[in-house]
This record gives C-alpha cells, structure tokens and sequence, in this order.
C-alpha cells in the first residue's frame, strides 16, 4: 500500500513521472501503514542494511531538534559509524514531546535492533510531521515484525512516497560512476515541502551507495556536498526541528576500500554524491507549499562566498520578493530592498541586477533605456532566474527558492485538521 498522487494538488513544477532508479545492493525496503495520522495510505519506512555498511548523517541545527535527531547524533558517535537499520515514520515528528519522546525512540530502536540482530546504535530513526504530539510508538512496534518479513518488498519510489507528509509528489535521484573498474550506483530520496531552510524544511533524506567508503572519509564529504545543496535551497525561511540527510555505504560494489580523504577516486564519487543531493534538494523547492514558480538567485561579486550566500539567502527568503514573482510583477525594487537589508557591507553603485539575463539595475539606478516589457515576460514563466552582482570581490552563491502564493497559507493553516 503506498501514498498516491493526487492530481488535483500536483505541484506545477513536479517532474512528469519518478525517475528510474537502479536498486542499491545490501539494501531492503519495507513500508506500511501505522494509521497514526494518514488513512489508506504508507506511513513507515523500514531499511535494512548489510553487516558493514557504513554511514554518515548531517542535522539541524535547530536550538529544539527532536528526539530522533538527538539518537541519530549518539548512534553516529557510538556506534562506530556502522549501521544495519533505518527507520521512518511521517505524520508525527516527535519533536518537543520531552522525556516520553526520548522513551519512544528507545522502545522503537530496541524493537528494530532486535529484529535486525545488531546492537541498538546501528540503527537510525527519522520523524517528520506535526511538532508537540507525543508519538504513539507502539503502532510502530506493533508492526515491525510484518515489516522485517517484508524486507526487500518495496521499491525506491514506494519508500519515498511513504515518508510524505504536505508533499505533493515522491522524490528520487539517482548516478552512478566507473571505481576500480566496477560500477557505483547512488541512489536517494527526500521529502520536503514546507517548514524549508535547512541549517546544518521539514526536510528528511536519505542516499544509499554499494561503495566501500568509511564513516570517517564519508562525513566530512557529506557535509561539504550539503553546504552546496540542502543548504542552498530555501522555501519560507523556517528551519525544521527533525531536518536529517543520512548517507549509507553498503559496501557491496566491491572496490577496493577508500579509507582516506585524499584517495584521488574520492573526486568523481563526491561529484555523483554532489548531483544525487542537488537534484533533491530543487525537487524539494520544486515541491514548496504552494509553489507555482521555481527560482535561481545567483549572487556574485561578493566579498567572500560566505557573504554571496547570506545576500542570496536574504532575495530568496524576502516575503516581497517571493510575493511579487507570484504575482508576476517585475519589481526589481524588491531585490534592491533585500540584499540592503542583508546587513551586509556593500557599495549600492556598484550593484547590478538582472531578471532573466535581462539587466534591469547597474550604477546604483535602472539601466539607460530599460524595456520591462521581456522582464516581464520571463516573470510570467514558471522558472524564474534573478542574479546580482555585488561588484566588490570574488564571492559567490547560488539559492534556489519558490514564490510565495495564497496556497502556501492554505496548507499551513489547516496543518493539523
């Protein structure tokens, strides 16, 4: 039983179709349905892996993260960057649930370790949902044991569609490269739609790969991938409370181990890691609550990239900005007002903008003989690209984001109902 989509609520950006995915060996999927909160639909998502599959992860940074956040950061310390199991439930994040949320994870990875035969610490948890409920654990324990005879049973798109909550379509991604003459395949899911500003939305992925890579070479790699992607993507400024990205290495491919981070075969699979994860991260904005235009703010000349990405985060974040792409309404203006808002050091005569690869701004003021006429064009496209130059240095950044429209209040005041 899986999650559908709806065509009625299909984001206008979505992809036409998920994409084929190859299987990753050394991993089974599972999903069901706890009825926690959805009706008719998955809602579970167990994963098993290998015996020395390593594994990394990245977490908010959220001052209030949840529960299961706080046990994926203890089982990465303690248990030796290895891991055999994975488990997600949508609907209920288990975040601000206090000690009995704490008490849930345990009941729930001890049920899992069990099952799976290894040490509690090899398994990872994810919550992702409404925020103060306490999770009732025992819908998920009580079907644990159906889905650990299931394992192997669901594909990568019935996995992805059972970790959606206000989603309106399952997210995939997926490469592959040569490594000592045997193919390495990654693959990935994600589901994402509102709450999106990751810092490390209600944001939770996960990748898989048959390399033979150790936790120590794959985490530092994974956090640098993620400042270029899950960090570059932005829907309503609101960082989640359970944002996790987890990459598991199975080991299964059988090249020769890359234990080092200077391993100069290191390059290519990062390369293929970098595409997985950008891909997700714009189906993720592709996806916002709401969305009906997809947006690339590059922001150049600055600085440092440090600065470039503060000033694109401050267009892509802007309610003005966001609101008057909606309503197709090309006031640059908007942008002026927002990297000057940034708090950030810059000479506005040396400030130019362009809307579409048209230049609307230059020289602190409008361009001699500006035509808003194609400027206005492009604003009535679904793919919009704003870029800045600061004119002050080398510095850059690339912000993706989506407009901001009336559907975006909709499905957040009625969240809960």
């Amino acid at each position: 039983m899986a999650a559908s989509d709806d065509p009625a609520t299909l984001s206008p950006l979505a992809p036409e179709h998920f994409p084929d995915m190859p299987p990753v060996s050394g991993v089974r999927l599972a999903t069901t349905g706890s009825g926690m909160k959805y009706r008719g639909r998955d809602d579970v998502l167990l994963a098993a892996f290998d015996a020395g599959t390593s594994v990394a992860g990245v977490f908010t940074r959220s001052g209030t993260a949840a529960a299961p956040v706080a046990w994926c950061r203890r089982a990465l310390r303690d248990g030796n960057g290895e891991a055999r199991g994975l488990l997600v439930n949508a609907g209920n994040a288990n975040a601000f649930t206090g000690r009995a949320g704490v008490d849930s994870v345990n009941r729930t990875v001890k049920a899992v370790a069990d099952l799976l035969g290894c040490p509690p610490d090899r398994v990872l948890v994810a919550s992702t949902g409404v925020i103060g409920e306490p999770l009732p654990d025992d819908r998920l324990r009580d079907r644990l044991p159906a889905l650990h005879r299931e394992l192997g049973s669901a594909s990568l798109e019935t996995a992805a569609k059972a970790i959606m909550t206000t989603d309106t379509f399952a997210k995939g991604a997926s490469a592959s490269l040569l490594m000592d003459d045997r193919e390495i395949t990654l693959t990935g899911i994600a589901k994402g739609s509102g709450m999106i500003a990751p810092d490390m939305a209600t944001m939770l992925s996960f990748v898989f790969t048959d390399a033979v890579i150790g936790h120590d070479v794959l985490q530092p790699m994974l956090a640098d991938v993620t400042g270029r992607t899950f960090n570059c993507i932005t829907v309503d400024s609101d960082t989640s409370t359970n944002d996790s990205l987890l990459l598991f290495a199975t080991g299964a491919a059988g090249n020769r181990p890359i234990v080092t981070t200077d391993d100069p075969r290191l390059a290519a699979f990062e390369e293929a890691l970098e595409q997985v994860c950008r891909e997700l991260a714009q189906q993720i904005v592709r996806d916002g609550e709401g969305a009906e235009k997809f947006i690339t703010v590059t922001m150049t000349g600055a600085e440092d990239d440090g600065v470039a990405h503060r000033l694109a985060l401050a267009v892509a974040n802007s309610p003005l900005v966001k609101t008057a792409i909606a309503g197709e309404d090309a006031n640059w203006g908007r942008i002026v007002m927002a990297i000057g808002k940034a708090g950030e050091a810059l000479d506005h005569n040396r400030v130019r903008i362009d809307i579409g690869g048209v230049p609307v701004a230059d020289n602190g003021r409008a361009v001699d003989g500006y035509d808003e006429t194609p400027v206005a064009a492009h604003m009535a496209g679904r793919e919009i690209a704003i870029a800045v130059d600061i004119g002050v240095g080398r510095g850059q950044a690339t912000v993706w984001t989506c407009d901001l429209t009336h559907g975006y209040i909709s499905i957040n005041a009625d969240y809960r109902s």
